[in-house]
């Protein structure tokens, strides 16, 4: 399996055409078509549904677009790890991120390393903590930002300070908008928003077992995706206050659970994991600067 044909695989994932995707990688389309066939060859399996004009992805061909992403991700972080190999004042540091509003520490700490290493870049990836440790264990991340306390077994971290803070939001013509804090009960036949995760491992900590007894009509890993949701009126947003904009000009308001329900946030990475020089040199700076916080 050639890296270059996973590359052009996925282009023509993207345009939905070989023909499309032969004019963007300045090959002939015959040359393009040849290629797919000897991977599906390779593959054993079909990966495009030929239509008359177009081309779609079959639920194999899914799977491989996935795989085939995070491969080339990897080939080309590596890549980039070697020609950093020499490089001191700059290159790259890929972080994955779970939403929080306490990300600002992490984006006050890159801003003051960039004084000394101008020549960073910074890659954020956002999705929960689950999405991001995965990627972090397959090697396509230096660090990952996690609401969850890590498995100490197999990773360093970093607490950062503060904490989030739950809550609900939702329109200010919804009866709760009133509220100075909402229970349990308060939620009880209301149509909730909220992540997977978060209903796993968060709302048990508040309710216990009345989870059970909550209605739960949609899930969303991202808050801002979830709050225009709750604009419209399909149900409740439940998420860290800060995250979205609830000012007084806002079509939304935040308010508070009651009894309190916070998280903390740490930054890890992987134990006996090995940096690139520049991701090195910024892990050193966060122990310095959290540890010492």
């Amino acid at each position: 399996m050639e890296i270059y044909v996973l590359r052009n695989f996925l282009e023509i994932a993207r345009e939905g055409s070989i023909t499309a995707a032969a004019g963007t990688l300045h090959i002939s389309q015959s040359t393009l078509s040849m290629q797919i066939k000897s991977l599906e060859n390779e593959l054993g399996k079909k990966l495009f549904t030929r239509h008359s004009r177009s081309v779609s992805l079959t639920d194999e061909g899914m799977v491989l677009r996935k795989r085939a992403e995070d491969i080339l991700n990897m080939v080309d972080k590596t890549a980039a790890e070697f020609r950093e190999m020499n490089i001191i004042r700059g290159g790259d540091i890929r972080i994955g991120c779970a939403e929080s509003y306490l990300i600002k520490h992490l984006a006050h700490a890159i801003s003051d390393f960039r004084r000394d290493y101008p020549l960073l870049r910074f890659h954020i990836t956002s999705g929960g903590t689950e999405q991001v440790l995965e990627r972090l264990d397959h090697g396509i991340l230096d660090l990952a930002v996690i609401v969850e306390p890590p498995h100490l077994e197999r990773y360093n971290y970093l607490e950062i300070p503060g904490e989030d803070t739950w809550g609900i939001v939702v329109r200010r013509d919804h009866p709760l908008a009133a509220r100075h804090s909402v229970t349990v009960s308060d939620l009880k036949g209301e149509d909730l928003i909220i992540s997977e995760q978060s209903l796993k491992a968060d709302l048990p900590r508040w309710c216990g077992e009345k989870v059970d007894e909550l209605r739960f009509a949609g899930y969303t890993n991202l808050a801002y995706n979830g709050s225009v949701f709750a604009r419209e009126g399909l149900g409740v947003l439940l998420a860290f206050e800060h995250l979205i904009e609830c000012g007084a000009d806002s079509e939304l308001c935040f308010v508070p659970l009651s009894p309190r329900l916070t998280n903390k946030i740490f930054i890890v990475w992987k134990k006996y994991q090995i940096f690139t020089p520049i991701a090195d040199l910024f892990t050193e700076s966060l122990i310095k600067r959290f540890a010492a916080e």
